[in-house]
């Protein structure tokens, strides 16, 4: 296989660097919610604005990428995205919880860009390279994963309150990613047929592949969520697990997220991409037996370790799915359309993950999860019968 070019190596930098800002909020969110909130019940309420900030840019971030192209985009987005960790480091030291939110809520409208990296890396190579160019670029995740909560500590060393030093270690890092970004290679070039051109997006959303597509980038994402936004509150609040072993259960399962990125490239390009789905379904499937299991600390590590690697299979899989289901003009409305669906199905896991530990606890929101995947399934062999009897047909 050939080697990968370095406009991919350099963007897995940028992203392991950006993505710090999402690793950072997931344990900044709760815990700063916690100590700022008026009311308890909106604790979770600064992460979940995030990830309603990210499905809320998908749809802008991409227009304004198919009409100014990646390039300047990805560059204003990061100076913009420092502006605004510099707002929410001013929040958090005025106390202002509300400040915090909408921070968190625009911080995560910049991460809608940030994603935007990975259709960059595919848009870098040859189509058989797709695959592990897509999971490179993921590999920065893992950086971001160790990166982002250290930054924490990092930050108390020059200030003493918490979060506020590590927003402007944030601020720093973003100013450094744009930088960073005028040496990239700018993958879309305006052309005058650049805008809308192609078949219609209901044409396109028929299709047996973005179905299949979508609906693995959107299970996995919002599952992922689902539990993973859950399980602190009911680690530290429910079992009364030190903040500790929360914090160490969610870096472990950060890391697991983007981890396999060093080989479902090569698994896709061997096993096949359906087959990488099915293995992260059947990863979900095996992290909600072990999370009924037992309350055990170990339980919770292993169900989060196996939700991580579970995402990294269904998002790698559902993203080299989505470039074959549309022509080279029609990328931009098609990905913005799977964003908006995979961010926004993620934003309402998040937001409804603490109303179903409350109504139906944690062994309820268990067995929910296992009723999705079991529904993934069942839309997995319709569409690929749908397929097949194209093929037939053809």
């Amino acid at each position: 296989m050939p080697r990968m070019p370095a406009n991919v190596w350099l963007l897995t930098f940028i992203q392991a660097l950006a993505m710090s800002t999402g690793t950072m909020l997931v344990l900044a969110g709760g815990v700063l919610g916690a100590q700022l909130t008026p009311d308890p019940k909106w604790a979770t309420l600064p992460l979940a604005m995030s990830i309603v900030g990210t499905a809320c840019g998908v749809v802008p971030i991409t227009r304004l990428m198919q009409h100014f192209g990646r390039k300047p985009i990805f560059i204003a987005a990061t100076i913009l995205g420092a502006l605004i960790t510099l707002f929410a480091a001013e929040s958090i030291t005025n106390n202002s919880f509300w400040g915090l939110v909408l921070s968190a809520f625009l911080l995560g409208m910049v991460m809608s860009a940030i994603q935007q990296i990975r259709f960059a890396a595919m848009e870098s190579v040859s189509v058989e390279m797709m695959p592990k160019a897509a999971s490179t670029v993921l590999l920065g995740g893992l950086v971001a994963a160790i990166l982002g909560p250290e930054l924490v500590t990092f930050g108390q060393l020059f200030i003493k309150q918490a979060f506020v030093g590590a927003f402007y270690l944030m601020t720093a890092l973003l100013l450094l990613c744009s930088l960073l970004f005028t040496r990239i290679e700018n993958t879309h070039v305006i052309t005058a047929k650049s805008a809308d051109t192609g078949r219609r997006l209901s044409v396109i959303a028929r299709q047996p592949v973005f179905i299949l597509a979508v609906s693995a980038s959107v299970v996995g994402y919002a599952l992922m969520s689902f539990i993973m936004t859950a399980t602190p509150v009911h680690m530290h609040v429910h079992e009364a697990y030190s903040l500790q072993d929360t914090k160490w259960v969610l870096q472990s399962h950060i890391f697991a997220m983007f981890f396999p990125s060093l080989f479902s490239g090569w698994l896709i390009n061997k096993l096949g991409t359906s087959k990488i789905i099915y293995l992260g379904l059947s990863a979900y499937g095996i992290t909600i037996f072990i999370a009924l299991s037992g309350n055990e600390w170990l339980n919770y590590w292993c169900a989060l370790v196996l939700l991580g690697i579970g995402w990294n299979f269904l998002f790698v899989g559902g993203t080299v799915l989505l470039a074959q289901s549309y022509q080279p003009s029609e990328r931009f409305k098609v990905q913005g359309l799977n964003e908006f669906l995979v961010f926004g199905f993620q934003a309402t896991a998040a937001l409804s993950a603490g109303v179903f530990l409350n109504l139906i606890e944690w062994h309820g929101l268990l067995f929910a999860s296992f009723v999705i995947i079991l529904i993934q399934l069942v839309v997995i062999a319709w569409q690929q019968n749908r397929s097949s009897q194209e093929n037939v047909a053809t």
